[in-house]
């Protein structure tokens, strides 16, 4: 499968390494800045003769893939990577703690109607479950649904019933990358994780959440162009 555009054509590799094709135009440019960098974008698009709006989706593609980087009110330069992946380098380093949300989270004793409303209040498909503030399990949509129309009374089962319980519980730190957020929640076919922080023994506090929504705002982010 090949998505291309006028300016890229992204080719997913068999191991998901994405690489990327340079147009004649993207290695006149890399040139360009190899010779006489730090160069603004502005300086580029003059020594090439086209308008400053025409070359920012190849700056902006060139800067991600790591082929030059941007220092502002200085300019782009030369990074010397010959070859590199569209957005693996970049999400890589983007950590958890900088991107989590806050995470929504409901009692384990709480009963099944207390967490529909929580989750339609707070618009989200899962609920982290704790106990006196630690990590108990996460419960989902699906899973109340499957409550909900067993019949039972929602007002007296507790969340605890119907939830997924340690150590079945997929988590990811703060410190560790989007990228591995996205990766674990593509493993276990997830819509989102809780955020933890290791205690000395009592178990894991929830400090936040990740979500699908999550990364792709991360992508919109790294599609945005960068100005110099």
């Amino acid at each position: 499968m090949i998505y291309s555009t006028q300016h890229l054509a992204i080719v997913p590799k068999r191991q998901g390494v994405v690489r990327i094709d340079l147009t004649k135009r993207q290695e006149t440019i890399i040139e360009i800045v190899k010779r006489n960098g730090p160069i603004t974008g502005e300086q580029i698009a003059e020594r090439l003769g086209l308008t400053r709006a025409t070359l920012r989706p190849d700056l902006s593609i060139l800067t991600m893939a790591g082929f030059l980087e941007a220092r502002p009110r200085v300019g782009y330069y030369y990074s010397g990577k010959k070859n590199a992946d569209l957005f693996g380098d970049t999400l890589r380093r983007m950590k958890v703690a900088d991107y989590q949300s806050v995470p929504v989270v409901i009692e384990e004793t709480a009963s099944i109607y207390d967490a529909i409303v929580s989750l339609f209040m707070e618009d989200v498909g899962t609920l982290v479950a704790v106990r006196d503030g630690f990590l108990q399990g996460v419960v989902s949509r699906k899973d109340l649904l499957k409550v909900a129309i067993g019949g039972g009374d929602i007002h007296q089962i507790p969340v605890n019933l119907a939830m997924t319980r340690l150590p079945n519980v997929i988590v990811i730190r703060p410190e560790q990358s989007l990228y591995e957020a996205a990766t674990l929640m593509v493993q276990h076919q997830i819509d989102s994780l809780p955020v933890v922080k290791d205690t000395a023994a009592k178990g894991w506090v929830v400090v936040g959440r990740v979500s699908k929504t999550t990364i792709v705002r991360a992508f919109v982010e790294l599609g945005q162009y960068l100005e110099i």
